[in-house]
């Protein structure tokens, strides 16, 4: 028998900066701890990223870059969540409680209680020198958690 890969959903408000990077550090260091799971990213509210800006944050793919981490043409824009993508996820974190559970309530009222929220600033609130690394600790803890449940 074929067992699905387990899928997890990051979301963020723009899936433009913290979701983005959370996806692909989650990504590459997953089979460090033996697991097959595949994250993926998602935004609550793209339409506030602004056009110009270009399809990820510059932080992002720094940040990513001084961890070894190849985007290997894996850059796209945004993408705006949808009840599919929540379903199909076996887990599905928002970035910062305050900011994300309110849009979920909103747009998404059944699974605003079904997700697991982290509490981790976007850039007008804290420093991305801040917040990456805040992320980085996070995806640790998760990866350590689904590696104990294995």
């Amino acid at each position: 028998m074929i067992t699905p890969t387990p899928h997890v959903l990051f979301l963020c408000t723009g899936n433009y900066y913290r979701s983005r990077f959370a996806e692909h550090l989650f990504n590459h260091l997953a089979k460090d701890y033996a697991l097959s799971w595949q994250a993926y990213s998602r935004g609550l509210a793209t339409e506030l990223v602004e056009e110009e800006a270009g399809p990820i944050s510059p932080f992002t793919l720094q940040a990513l870059a001084e961890r070894g981490i190849p985007m290997d043409g894996q850059v796209r824009p945004p993408i705006q969540v949808s009840e599919h993508d929540l379903a199909c996820a076996h887990q599905v974190i928002a970035l910062k409680q305050a900011e994300h559970q309110p849009l979920l309530s909103l747009k998404f009222p059944a699974w605003a209680e079904r997700v697991e929220y982290w509490h981790v600033h976007d850039i007008d609130f804290a420093s991305p020198e801040d917040s990456i690394p805040q992320i980085e600790e996070e995806i640790h803890r998760l990866l350590k958690r689904f590696a104990s449940a294995a």
